[in-house]
């Protein structure tokens, strides 16, 4: 069987991508159909910068999603003969039911690179929005607080967000996420009391607090409806919570590994006390608006000002620096991934296919540039679309 050339190489990859294409087609038509009833989101179409970057973004979003029809071959099998092929390779003994080439070649594990980067979109693109949801539901149940009601709170939390901030993020990363980490803390009925998953037993409960309070302070005057949004939000909430901070969750749906669990709450950690300092200061600037004393004025309570009146108002830079955050966990985890940190050595995450492949740079670049390539397109696509948001957004 011969080589792929490189038109076919191109050819075929485009092909593989089929079903990305058609859910891009699709997204870009409904969106620019009714892009005039759709708000801030509809507004980025008219953007062609904000068009680009969402379109990048969204690649790499439906390549997560479809990874097992665009990927070629398992990402951890290793087949004979394929240890660092070159683009094109065929196999050295085809199999019925496998395809036949290595359209990337393979790494110096005779692993599928091209698999390896569709697949490590859909680790990348898991982590980096939540653990950057997770931080901005801490910062913002925070920051709204410390902001509107100033005083010794807003001294209390400033000072402990400076100090999280003071310390260097790089070796805050490598405490936190090293092995050894989880066996610091004493046992608990079961449960260890490390320093990871005591941080996951704080962080982790921040969504649930912030969604109790936004209820509340909405449906106030219709307990019914407060009582049952609040309720359906701790039962879900805490059944979660208590797979992810706990791993007691008894169908075994929200348990995450160790290794994920040590980085999921690092960038949260990390990341928490800079949203905070965000909304803080959002909020000291729009709690002296005119529509904030009109609502002091129709007697509503404070909880409500901040969730419903302020919170609004500051939704374009928040969302601005959500997707600019995105972007920078995704490079955080690239990182740590490069360094050994990351998920797990074998997980075909970009940093450590990047590591892996580095090894042999200079003489068989393929395995490291394929996914530094998806990762700068990645980043590059948050960036356009942070970009194309705050464009937009100063329209308001």
């Amino acid at each position: 069987m011969d080589a792929l050339g490189f038109t076919q190489i191109l050819v075929t990859m485009i092909g593989r991508f089929w079903p990305v294409w058609i859910a891009l087609a699709l997204t870009f038509a409904l969106s620019i159909s009714f892009k005039r009833r759709l708000g801030l989101y509809g507004r980025l179409f008219d953007s062609p910068i904000g068009m680009t970057g969402f379109a990048l973004v969204m690649f790499w979003v439906f390549t997560a999603l479809f990874a097992n029809i665009v990927a070629t071959h398992d990402p951890l099998a290793q087949i004979s003969g394929m240890k660092n092929a070159l683009p094109g390779s065929p196999l050295k003994s085809p199999v019925e039911g496998i395809y036949a080439h290595y359209l990337l070649g393979g790494d110096n594990l005779a692993r599928d690179v091209f698999s390896r980067m569709v697949v490590g979109a859909r680790s990348v693109l898991t982590i980096a929005p939540a653990a950057t949801a997770f931080a901005f539901m801490a910062g913002i149940t925070l920051g709204l607080p410390a902001g509107y009601f100033g005083g010794r709170l807003d001294t209390g939390l400033s000072f402990v967000a400076n100090l999280v901030l003071a310390f260097p993020v790089i070796l805050m990363f490598y405490l936190l996420v090293t092995p050894e980490i989880r066996e610091t803390g004493p046992l608990l009925l079961g449960w260890r009391a490390s320093i990871p998953n005591v941080m996951a037993a704080i962080l982790f409960a921040f969504p649930i607090l912030f969604l109790c309070i936004l209820w509340n302070a909405r449906f106030f005057t219709t307990p019914a409806r407060r009582n049952l949004y609040v309720g359906i939000t701790l039962v879900l909430g805490l059944w979660i919570y208590a797979g992810l901070a706990f791993r007691a969750d008894p169908f075994g749906l929200w348990i995450m590994e160790p290794n994920l669990l040590n980085v999921f709450v690092s960038v949260v950690f990390v990341n928490a006390p800079t949203v905070f300092r965000i909304v803080r200061g959002i909020t000291m600037d729009l709690k002296s608006r005119d529509y904030v004393a009109a609502a002091q004025t129709r007697g509503e309570g404070p909880w409500y000002i901040m969730l419903w009146e302020v919170l609004p108002n500051a939704r374009g830079p928040l969302i601005v620096d959500f997707c600019l955050r995105i972007g920078y966990t995704t490079i955080l985890l690239g990182t740590l991934g490069f360094f050994g940190l990351g998920v797990s050595p074998e997980s075909p995450d970009w940093g450590s296919t990047i590591n892996a492949g580095r090894k042999l740079l200079s003489i068989f670049p393929v395995p490291a540039l394929v996914p530094a390539i998806a990762l700068m397109s990645l980043v590059l696509g948050l960036n356009l679309l942070a970009d194309g948001l705050r464009e937009e957004s100063l329209k308001d």
